[in-house]
């Protein structure tokens, strides 16, 4: 019974095309950043050399196939002896079927023999006496003979030999002639496109920062920035649009320049109040807008400037999107409107898993994606389109046989109506989920497969891949240095290379086939993809390739079903509801898979970023590679490094309190090093603690809560509302019971004020605010509001956030005293000093606002701390904390410890028994 086409072997990877895309590839990505006249050298010079080679093969190839054995010029046989015909060739062992299907499935050597045909085939042998007849025959062949073989008479091989080394210097030469011209070509069009950003008016106007009016296209859907925090504030979300000016006006002292152009610029956007109306726009929308011109942030981008659109009314329109684009933005709009009533992680993942729509999706699940490297699922990629062509073409192994599957041969069609639907449907794909460079590479490897089934082609997919990266860099040589791509083809070439290899070793180990395959794939593309994330995040996902595998038997359901969604959207909206609610249950399990891998204590490894970093971690997986078969003969050596590898992953405290010595038996307080904020920890029982301020970022704090093992908060007391002490505060929530937020009296600023309800009320835990002379009590813990105190001097001191920030006298486990001072500038010092309520010795001061120049002195040595611990960034760019402020507390008798370069400390005991731990 013949097999299916699937079932058969597949012979050696054809890498022929590999070289070349390397070429266009590596040429275009520095010429792009080269000026034009060496672009325009480098291009000549690659070509000289290509025609050189290539003409080197011609030359080399002709004389060859002259005196190639049977060939037309080349006898074919000798006389045979007795006068009888000689064969043309003699039967190989199994006779002449087996000799055709040796040439069928080697292929010809050369021009001559194949490799498998024996030296005496091809000819015959005529016997002495014959031969010596023949020489001297008037005009016989003898003559003819001495010319052509009289070496190969005595010397059978030695012909054979130098043409196989000829054949092998042509084909060598011919490649590098491919490779050169490949080079020169993608040098060539990359400085076209380089000069052609450089060229116009745009960039000198931004070099000069310019306020211009400007006539431009959008050529991208809205995007929004994540707040980061600065300082005391955070900075507001922008929209950034990728556009082409086509006119710019501008006025330069006396002069006013008009100029029509084709640049592409970017685009910045508050417009807080009509944000609304700005996400609605469609790429090719024109719009007249006025704002200020600068240069890109970094050299060598697709982008001549950067255009921050002044004013914050609504985006002025002068001309409407194309209508495939309205088309496609309404399809886009149908499946959100259609998630709206599922739950918030399905209604933010599934347009973006779909689509690759990730507007709805909040912080800290895309924080959770990056942490368990599956934010391939939200960037719309190859996965998607083979899904869509599976449901089309069936398994691909059997797109070409009479047993092909999907649903082109149950409607009928044939190979070349499957080919255009296909196409038809690839280039929609495009469309709707526009043009990014994990979209484009998936569609063009698609296309030219598709267009093998449709010529009735066997199809090999690493050539198609190939053949698409030399297209796409042509085409967009901007291709060549964006990190998408670079991702999305290292992971293609992964699944297409070493995922099979690494599934046959799996099966040979007796692992079931599908779960080799799915293991194979996650962990070859994570070996090839993991040195440059580092490049880009300086961290190594430990959980990465468990989590993808858990994440992809939900990947195929909630596409098709998203599909389906986005496809009856507009034209039955309640169907497409109910397809979005099935679809929200796998895309339910891929948010919560996502969410408790990035949950787990060593979910991340920090590693050394950059290019050395990624050669590193490049040559410890290849190590691990190479090593791998012989530690799979010992079973005990993989148990211990599973074991060990959970155990990192995991952390459990005990364990790590062993191994790190933090936090050490009995800690009472702690100061987490959340970077350039603060965020405190005062234990009240086990595994409850009350927190003081929460940091700027979620991930410390959530980080240090979890070192201390703390899953119950009482209470979190935010000191005030600056970025760097309540920006933190989705961290201290995420995963534990808390009992109250409490907050100062002034909210200010009004942003991170409405940040910090909104933020409560979402998890549903009460505000409070905190009142001076308030005296509270949790376990061993009790502590009491020093300020803001209202009246005469202290209304008037606590104006300011800063001296609004609520200070605590606390006593804590053991007796420990502490004095918590938020961030309390020198005037509101003096008034808590006048009051009386802070006066006398502490075990612990917690400085002010990081340690800054700005302290009260008379404050410092009423308190005479023991310990005085400073929050503060490492290399933070305000100085802190100040050497003047350091010695001063260290005249006072206090010893300093700070978390820039102590990392977080716990301290125990109280008194004489006081001791502090760093974790440096």
């Amino acid at each position: 019974m013949p097999g299916r086409a699937g079932d058969r072997p597949e012979g050696p990877a054809d890498l022929r095309l590999v070289p070349p895309a390397l070429a266009v590839w590596g040429a275009a990505a520095i010429s792009l950043g080269l000026p034009g006249r060496w672009v325009a050298a480098v291009s000549v010079m690659c070509a000289v050399l290509a025609l050189t080679l290539l003409t080197v093969a011609s030359r080399t190839r002709i004389p060859m196939l002259a005196r190639a054995p049977g060939s037309r010029d080349a006898p074919r046989n000798r006389e045979a002896p007795s006068g009888q015909e000689a064969p043309r060739n003699r039967e190989a062992p199994g006779g002449q079927e087996a000799l055709r299907s040796s040439h069928h499935q080697q292929g010809p050597r050369g021009w001559g023999q194949s490799r498998q045909e024996p030296r005496g085939w091809g000819r015959a042998q005529p016997e002495p006496g014959r031969r010596e007849q023949a020489r001297q025959q008037p005009g016989g062949r003898g003559q003819g003979e001495r010319a052509r073989g009289g070496q190969e008479a005595s010397h059978p091989r030695g012909g054979s030999q130098g043409n196989g080394r000829a054949a092998g210097r042509a084909r060598l030469a011919a490649a590098g002639g491919a490779v050169l011209l490949c080079a020169a070509g993608g040098a060539a069009v990359a400085g076209l496109h380089g000069a052609d950003v450089r060229r116009g008016p745009v960039p000198v106007l931004a070099r000069e920062y310019v306020r211009v009016d400007a006539d431009v296209r959008v050529t991208s859907d809205p995007r929004t920035t994540r707040p980061a925090v600065r300082g005391s504030h955070s900075t507001r979300p922008l929209l950034l649009l990728d556009a082409e000016a086509t006119e710019v006006r501008a006025v330069q002292g006396r002069h006013a320049r008009h100029a029509r152009v084709r640049t592409p610029v970017l685009l910045m956007v508050a417009a807080d109040d009509h944000r609304a109306e700005w996400r609605k726009l469609l790429p090719s929308t024109r719009l007249r807008l006025s704002g200020r011109l600068s240069p890109p942030a970094h050299e060598g981008e697709r982008l001549a400037a950067v255009l921050r659109v002044e004013g914050e009314g609504p985006p002025r329109i002068t001309g409407p999107p194309t209508w495939i684009q309205r088309a496609a933005g309404e399809l886009r709009a149908g499946l959100r409107e259609a998630t709206d009533g599922l739950d918030a992680d399905a209604r933010a993942l599934l347009p973006g898993l779909v689509v690759g729509d990730t507007s709805r999706v909040p912080p800290e699940l895309h924080e959770a994606f990056k942490a368990t490297d599956l934010t391939h699922l939200l960037s719309v990629s190859g996965a998607n389109l083979s899904i869509l062509l599976f449901l089309l073409v069936g398994p691909p192994g059997a797109a070409l046989s009479a047993e092909r599957r999907g649903l082109a041969p149950v409607l009928g069609l044939s190979l070349r109506t499957t080919a255009v639907i296909g196409g038809a449907m690839t280039l929609a794909f495009i469309v709707v989920c526009r043009p990014e460079p994990s979209v484009l590479r998936a569609a063009a490897c698609g296309l030219i497969t598709l267009l093998a089934i449709g010529t009735g082609r066997r199809r090999s997919l690493i050539p198609a891949l190939a053949a698409a990266v030399v297209l796409l860099v042509l085409y967009d040589p901007w291709l060549a240095r964006s990190y998408g791509f670079l991702l999305s083809v290292l992971a293609t070439g992964a699944l297409l290379t070493i995922a099979p290899r690494w599934s046959l070793a799996l099966r040979a180990r007796r692992v079931p086939g599908r779960l080799a395959e799915v293991l194979a794939a996650a962990a070859a593309a994570q070996a090839v993809c993991a040195p440059v994330v580092v490049v880009l995040a300086s961290r190594v996902s430990l959980v990465a390739v468990p989590c993808n595998l858990l994440a992809e038997f939900a990947v195929a359901p909630a596409t098709v079903l998203g599909f389906a969604a986005l496809a009856v959207a507009p034209v039955a909206p309640p169907v497409a509801e109910l397809l979005a609610r099935v679809a929200g249950w796998p895309v339910g399990w891929i948010a919560t898979v996502a969410r408790t891998g990035a949950g787990l204590p060593g979910a991340e490894a920090q590693w050394p970023g950059g290019w050395p970093g990624a050669a590193l971690l490049a040559g410890l997986t290849v190590l691990l590679v190479c090593v791998a078969p012989r530690l799979a003969r010992r079973p005990w050596v993989c148990a211990a490094a599973g074991l060990l590898l959970v155990l990192v992953v995991l952390r459990p405290v005990p364990l790590t309190r062993i191994m790190t010595g933090w936090p050490p038996p009995g800690w009472a307080f702690a100061l987490c090093d959340v970077g350039q904020g603060d965020a405190m920890v005062l234990a009240a029982g086990k595994g409850t603690g009350v927190v003081v301020d929460a940091g700027p970022d979620p991930r410390a704090i959530d980080r240090c809560l979890r070192d201390l093992a703390v899953t119950r908060v009482p209470l979190v007391v935010l000191t005030h509302f600056h970025a760097d002490h309540v920006r933190g505060l989705p961290g201290v929530l995420r995963g534990r019971a808390v009992g109250a937020i409490q907050t100062t009296s002034l909210e200010e600023p009004p942003e991170q004020a409405a940040f910090v309800r909104r933020t409560a009320a979402g998890a549903g835990v009460p505000t409070v605010r905190a009142v001076a002379g308030e005296h509270r009590r949790w376990g061993p813990v009790d502590w009491r509001v020093l300020w803001p105190r209202p009246g005469p001097g202290g209304a008037e001191a606590a104006r300011e956030p800063n001296d609004s920030s609520v200070t605590l006298r606390v006593r804590a486990a053991g007796g420990l005293t502490l004095l918590l001072l938020g961030d309390l500038e020198p005037p509101a010092q003096r008034e808590l000093l006048r009051g009386g309520e802070a006066s006398g010795p502490v075990d612990i001061l917690k400085v002010a606002h990081h340690g800054s120049s700005y302290q009260d002195a008379g404050l410092l040595h009423s308190v005479r701390p023991r310990l005085a611990l400073i929050s503060c960034g490492a290399d933070n760019p305000y100085g802190h904390p100040s050497p003047r402020t350091v010695g001063a507390l260290r005249a006072a008798g206090a010893r300093v410890l700070r978390t820039d370069t102590d990392g977080p400390i716990a301290v125990t005991g109280a008194g004489r028994g006081l001791r502090a731990m760093g974790r440096s």
